[in-house]
């Protein structure tokens, strides 16, 4: 096996992957490792589904890339003939009165509707009226809504597995169940990297570790990329309210409010006829990515319900038929770091996270290339700095 290579990408979860298949498609020598074997379940990107949306209420700076994933994405599918994104339209509720901060943001509901509004993307405002004659499965109050009509959801296990097929195909080699033990700028041309298994030389470096990344950090920056443990629900549809929360019935939804530690929750149509995915965050209890829990109590099943289903979505019952953790890396400002080492910039640092990645993640793999290749981006990337931690 060849030891030298263009680039080499640690780490091949939703960045890593992505970012591989775009490096090997501009005819770049790729190696892409793992520790384990994608797509896995010890990260951020498992879990039958996530969502992508437009107008992003995290900021306008995201849309451009939400923007060009949808085309990404499509692009992927049409190449390897395979449905990555299903479009179902999405509904954010929030109430005009709520102080509740999603993803470190107040006021979630007015950012996307100003940013539909600038990036012209179709869009209705829906007042609680509104909401109970088009969506009477949820129990609002006072509940403004913001719908957006291209929102829907990915397959993250199946975006992985596509773009590394797709990587491969390109000539890229992908090498799983190797743990990357260091990795040492070696002058200014190249970098050694150390597995369990090998070395290797790159010109260039892709760190996309997504829990791990504090340990390929200078020291004093790994307290700014926190993991922190989440759980998805599926829970069970009552039968007489089993068709109203198919696709077509039922939307994406955000549902924001004042719930203790958390924003509220999201939700998904049901895509097996009797369940549907439900989750929340949480960034309290901080853990380490080797010693999480990955088991779900049923105490934590049993709070999900009382928290957030009972009295909001009366069509489910309190039956939670599975559940299963994943780990969110969170930055203070809950905002994406994608920028050079800063002790070398031959090392990229890829930690797109705060648990608003995914739905960016294959125009994420394209500005990670740009970097890899021309040092340089189209997109506008300084929001996403880690010069902002130096202090």
């Amino acid at each position: 096996m060849n030891t030298k290579f263009d680039a080499i990408v640690i780490g091949l979860g939703a960045m890593g992957s992505a970012a591989t298949y775009q490096l090997a498609k501009r005819g770049k020598t790729v190696l892409g490792i793992d520790q384990f074997a994608p797509p896995h379940h010890y990260g951020s990107t498992h879990g039958e589904s996530r969502i992508i949306r437009k107008a992003v209420g995290e900021g306008e700076q995201y849309v451009p890339l939400a923007l060009r994933s949808y085309e990404l994405f499509r692009e992927i599918e049409k190449e390897m003939g395979s449905e990555l994104l299903t479009i179902t339209g999405g509904l954010t509720l929030e109430s005009r009165q709520s102080e509740a901060a999603m993803h470190a943001r107040h006021h979630f509901l007015d950012q996307a509707i100003r940013c539909a509004e600038k990036f012209n993307i179709k869009h209705e405002i829906l007042e609680p009226q509104d909401i109970r004659k088009r969506y009477p499965q949820f129990a609002i109050t006072n509940e403004r809504g913001y719908f957006e009509y291209e929102t829907g959801y990915l397959r993250p296990e199946r975006c992985i597995e596509t773009q590394l097929s797709l990587a491969q195909n390109h000539g890229a080699i992908v090498q799983t169940g190797a743990k990357v033990i260091s990795i040492v700028p070696r002058g200014n041309s190249e970098v050694r990297i150390q597995t369990d298994r090998a070395v290797y030389l790159a010109e260039n470096v892709v760190a996309s570790a997504g829990p791990w990344i504090s340990e390929f950090l200078p020291p004093g920056y790994g307290q700014f990329f926190k993991v922190y443990r989440q759980v998805m629900y599926w829970f069970t549809i009552r039968d007489d309210f089993r068709a109203a929360f198919l696709p077509g019935q039922f939307p994406i939804f955000i549902w924001i409010f004042e719930s203790g530690r958390t924003f509220g929750f999201y939700g998904f149509p049901s895509l097996d006829g009797k369940t549907i995915k439900l989750a929340s965050e949480q960034y309290d209890v901080a853990t380490l990515p080797d010693k999480a829990e990955q088991a779900v109590s049923d105490a934590e099943k049993q709070a999900a319900y009382f928290d957030y289903v009972r009295g909001r979505l009366p069509g489910l019952s309190d039956q939670c038929k599975s559940a299963m953790s994943c780990l969110y890396t969170a930055t203070p400002d809950a905002n994406f770091v994608i920028d050079f080492h800063p002790e070398c910039d031959r090392i990229i640092i890829a930690s797109p996270c705060s648990g608003h990645g995914f739905k960016h993640s294959a125009a994420i793999g394209e500005v990670l290339a740009e970097l890899a290749s021309e040092r340089v981006s189209k997109m506008d990337i300084r929001s996403f700095s880690i010069e902002r931690f130096k202090a």
